[in-house]
């Protein structure tokens, strides 16, 4: 007679590693041992400290909290599929966290000793139990674990002192398996078999266009979805998803868990436009994180309501101010506070399609435009984005607007609730002006490059800073291109933009002192946006635009690209670089103290330190603006 418990247990953890690596037979027969749990909300599963269970975990239905008991500090949320509670099978060791139910939740424990046999034998299952177990060592590759996973050694545990490991550089395969498009998959799999890999670049002319992974076999030709007489271009993942070589484990596993992916591939300058450096799996960047990023973007994507939202962008802020007082390069904050609000912004997306009774008409782009567009929004400013949806037939237009019209409403509401203050000038997508089809976006932008007035030019200073923070990213390729050929048939119009580049005033007059302002709300304040930060980044947009360099919107990024490719100016593109973060984390931090946007920096409360390390910068302000009116010969452009 069949056990349908166990059938039911075992249809569970097939779904799950480290299930899913177990044969039938073993999988029916560890199902048959696997004990149900029920867990009321907020009742304990153990406690910190205290003698291991027989068990280890697996969550059915519901969530379970993990944290420290000595500051209440909620480490991880694991829901549906994840594991916990490793440690005896890993260390004769206490537990080291606290385990709660986080809702109501169903769990399967999984016997140690009916477990063990296929963990030891299956070396797949092993090396997964290792880099889950990472999650409370921070260490898993240290010389303690090195064959004593089911011993009687104990781990050793991280000095508590050590703070954001989380931020060390990941490592990463340098030795480069690859093949072409067209190499047959049978072969492509006998490279992977011979090579023992999980994952095979697809190059072309030497650059990467394509992946295929082990996972892309078993759905795409053990299903029988593809023959196995296909190449490699059939089933292969493109366009790759690239990165520089000097990831942080928390980029990597944020950039994974953010594209839903298990390997990445590292290029020169992080895009597919220079040669691939190595090859980044889940498996190289699976370590402890403890309270940190990816945890927050794990409770970002389960919210459900936009109110859920706003307690975490305070958790961001908290992250925030951590980075700055352990002194974290400003660059490498920028992109994590960057991704922890893009991934915000997404979920509000995602729950404003819940709300639309019908799917998207067509396919469609969120994007986000100024300082959030460049990566260097740290603080909670107002919202600017726009939306740009694919063309549809004429007679179709009004009623596809009406609908991302509609869509966009709902995201600025979201926006807004979350704590991203309306725009004043209303640059949102929720202004009709702001959501356009892809041919509209691109008459808008043709009209901005061959008539450069102060209007258009001021709108390009806003708009042409943009990333895509939803949907799909060919609408942005396609107008980028649009762009960068408009600009190429129209180059007077750089030599304007240029002009604009230098219009924001000075940052010092006699003797490098401070120039500060006149009159108004902010008199005898000196504006570190206007005067300090504009001029470097609109001096990085008219540049980066004049070597049509795609991807790249980011200031400091720009400005170390300009230094590749314009090697003889490479000292003062630095120097730029250097200056923006500098601007930045200055800004950043004064804001946070005065629980404002930190434009505006009253001189009397900074200390002598600090206005010597401001005007450091104003030497490299004013020759970078040096160089662009030399450049574009800016001084006889209206004469």
């Amino acid at each position: 007679m069949k056990n349908t418990i166990s059938e039911r247990v075992a249809d569970f953890l097939k779904n799950f590693p480290p299930f899913n690596l177990l044969i039938k037979k073993e999988l029916q027969s560890l199902s048959q041992e696997v004990v149900i749990v029920y867990q009321e909300k907020n009742s304990t599963i153990f406690n910190e400290d205290t003698t291991p269970h027989t068990i280890f975990y697996i969550v059915h239905k519901g969530a379970v909290a993990l944290r420290k008991t000595t500051n209440n500090e909620i480490i991880d949320i694991c829901d549906e599929g994840d594991i916990f509670g490793l440690r005896p099978l890993m260390a004769n060791e206490n537990y080291k966290l606290e385990a709660k139910a986080h809702e109501e939740t169903i769990l399967y424990g999984i016997p140690l000793d009916a477990f063990k046999p296929y963990a030891k034998k299956n070396e797949a299952v092993s090396t997964f139990l290792m880099e889950s177990f990472a999650s409370n060592t921070r260490n898993p590759y240290s010389k303690s674990h090195k064959g004593k996973l089911y011993g009687n050694e104990t781990v050793d545990t991280i000095n508590p002192e050590v703070k954001l490991l989380d931020l060390q550089p990941v490592k990463y395969s340098k030795k480069i398996i690859s093949c072409s498009e067209d190499t047959p998959v049978k072969k492509v799999a006998q490279i992977m078999t011979k090579n023992r890999i999980g994952s095979i670049l697809i190059l072309k002319d030497d650059l990467p266009i394509g992946i295929v992974t082990d996972k892309d076999l078993r759905n795409k030709i053990i299903t029988g979805k593809h023959p196995i007489t296909s190449t490699a271009s059939a089933i292969m993942s493109s366009p790759v998803i690239t990165y520089p070589k000097n990831l942080t484990v928390t980029q990597a596993q944020m950039a994974m868990m953010k594209s839903s992916i298990s390997h990445l591939c590292l290029t020169q300058d992080g895009t597919v436009n220079t040669k691939a450096v190595g090859i980044l799996s889940k498996h190289d960047v699976m370590v402890s994180l403890g309270d940190n990023p990816a945890v927050l973007v794990k409770a970002i994507k389960r919210t459900t309501k936009y109110k859920q939202i706003k307690p975490i962008r305070k958790s961001i802020m908290h992250l925030l101010q951590g980075y700055l007082d352990e002194n974290i390069p400003m660059g490498l904050i920028s992109k994590i506070i960057s991704e922890l609000n893009d991934a915000c912004i997404k979920q509000v997306i995602t729950i404003s399609l819940k709300k639309m009774k019908v799917p998207p008409p067509t396919e469609f782009a969120w994007m986000a435009i100024g300082s959030q567009g460049r990566g260097e929004q740290m603080l909670h400013t107002d919202q600017d984005n726009f939306l740009v949806f694919n063309d549809v037939p004429e007679s179709d237009l009004p009623k596809v607007t009406k609908y991302f019209l509609k869509l966009a409403k709902h995201v600025t509401k979201g926006l807004h609730t979350i704590g991203y203050e309306y725009c004043p000038a209303e640059m949102m997508a929720s202004n009709p002006k702001w959501c356009l089809s892809l041919q509209e976006w691109k008459n808008m932008i043709s009209h901005w490059i061959i008539n450069p007035g102060p209007d258009e030019i001021l709108m390009s200073s806003i708009f042409f800073d943009y990333s895509i923070s939803y949907g799909n990213r060919d609408l942005v390729n396609t107008l980028s291109d649009h762009i960068f050929d408009t600009t190429k048939k129209y180059p007077l119009f750089l030599l304007h933009l240029a002009n604009g580049a230098l219009q924001n005033p000075s940052p010092s007059g006699f003797f490098r002192s401070f120039l500060v302002e006149q009159d108004g709300q902010h008199k005898d304040f000196f504006d570190l946006k206007s005067r300090a930060l504009m001029p470097l980044v609109d001096a990085a947009r008219v540049l980066i635009l004049s070597h049509s360099v795609k991807s790249i919107s980011n200031t400091w990024e720009r400005y170390e690209k300009l230094a590749e490719i314009e090697p003889n100016n490479s000292e003062i593109y630095l120097a730029c670089s250097y200056a923006t973060k500098a601007l930045l984390k200055f800004r950043t931090k004064q804001g946070l103290l005065h629980h404002d946007s930190g434009r505006f920096i009253a001189l009397d409360k900074l200390s002598k330190e600090e206005k010597i390390k401001l005007k450091r910068t104003f030497k490299t302000v004013k020759e970078i603006q040096e160089l662009i009116t030399v450049r574009y010969n800016v001084n006889n452009l209206l004469r």
